[in-house]
């Protein structure tokens, strides 16, 4: 998605050159921080797309920069950049509100595939029959990311929104871990399925305010999002 704009938070001065003249060849706008606090003025100072955050960064490592970010904003996507030997830096990532992940050392084309994934989903309006659900006293309206309660309004991550529109879609009905990580996710391996864990224990954490739902654990299957008629 040409002009958009990414903030790219990388300590490792050649990578992140590499980097970001890969991604303005592909028409982005890039703007480099070395620094997690200088990443941190940066974005309260300017309008971004998108964030891609390294874990280990001077003065203010990418988590804590990850949460200032979604304290400010819900809606922006975020993309850590982990080490491949530290595989719970990414679990530990989705907790604290990023999207996805993507593994050191990786492709150029990886990392803009996931870019455009997520830009093209929070820019284009989706054209859908589902983009409107209503469950118990809950509206869900998938296109602006907000789950409405009487009692709490919500605003959801892209991800969160993602998930939750699936498990709308498909009520009652038992679920596959699989199914739910090749559809959202495009494939299905162990880290992945970790993620898909992280974001429904958040979906629940929502949820609970309303006795009359739940999303059930099937053993060695999957899930189910079960609704009870009033």
């Amino acid at each position: 998605m040409s002009n958009a704009h990414i903030l790219l938070v990388e300590d490792d001065e050649s990578l992140g050159l590499v980097t970001k003249d890969s991604l303005r060849l592909q028409g982005y706008q890039v703007t480099h921080c070395l620094q997690g606090n200088i990443a941190w003025d940066t974005f309260q100072s300017e309008t971004f797309d998108i964030c891609l955050l390294d874990v280990m960064l001077p003065q203010l490592d990418g988590f804590s920069l990850a949460e200032k970010i979604r304290s400010q904003n819900l809606e922006i996507p975020i993309i850590f950049l982990t080490a491949k030997s530290l595989n719970e830096d990414k679990i530990k990532g989705l907790k604290l509100g990023a999207d996805d992940y993507i593994t050191k050392p990786f492709s150029m084309e990886e990392l803009i595939l996931k870019i455009e994934v997520f830009l093209k989903r929070s820019k284009i309006s989706i054209k859908s029959e589902f983009n409107l659900f209503t469950f118990g006293k809950f509206t869900f309206d998938f296109q602006n990311l907000m789950l409405q309660h009487p009692q709490k309004n919500q605003k959801l991550t892209m991800r969160e929104a993602e998930v939750l529109q699936f498990f709308c879609q498909n009520q009652h009905r038992v679920i596959k871990r699989e199914e739910i990580l090749k559809a959202i996710w495009g494939e299905d391996d162990y880290f992945m399925g970790r993620s898909l864990d992280v974001f429904i224990t958040r979906l629940r954490k929502y949820l609970k305010i309303d006795s009359s739902m739940s999303i059930e654990n099937i053993p060695s299957v999957g899930f189910r999002f079960l609704i009870q008629e009033n």
